[in-house]
């Protein structure tokens, strides 16, 4: 498993995919958060408990029992916990000053986020099923067919 969490180059999956927990309930507020401020869909989501997901999650050396982090891909490179959060928080209108968040050391920003995930079912919930999208977010997230 990749435990150190640096990005790690990947071919073979479309840019700006965003690896998420679908039945928790914090990370697919983090997906209609995004969604919302992406108006021109140009990240798409895909749940882990997705096939497709699970594939890239396996790939990433993400545990798909239990995904102790989410992932984005961006030009053919991973990122993972605090760096994927900057990275597509960045990337959208109004938001690149999030970038200022990188001269925070990675371990204490890797910090808070595994203190969030690990606890995430518990203060936040979870449910049975993964999030599905109304047929105006569709296009917002991979089919579970792709690949």
């Amino acid at each position: 498993m990749n435990k150190s969490w640096r990005p790690q180059l990947i071919d073979g999956v479309p840019d700006r995919v965003i690896l998420f927990d679908g039945v928790c309930v914090l990370c697919s507020h983090w997906a209609r958060f995004v969604i919302e401020r992406d108006p021109d869909a140009g990240f798409c989501f895909v749940a882990v408990q997705e096939p497709y997901g699970r594939a890239l999650a396996e790939r990433l050396g993400i545990d798909v029992e239990f995904p102790e982090t989410n992932a984005v891909v961006l030009g053919g490179c991973a990122y993972f916990k605090s760096d994927a959060a900057i990275e597509v928080l960045s990337r959208l209108p109004f938001w690149s000053w999030v970038r200022l968040f990188r001269i925070v050391p990675k371990a204490l920003r890797d910090a808070g986020y595994d203190l969030i995930a690990r606890n995430r079912y518990h203060w936040f919930g979870r449910t049975e099923t993964c999030l599905v999208p109304t047929p105006d977010l569709a296009r917002h997230f991979l089919s579970s067919t792709h690949g």
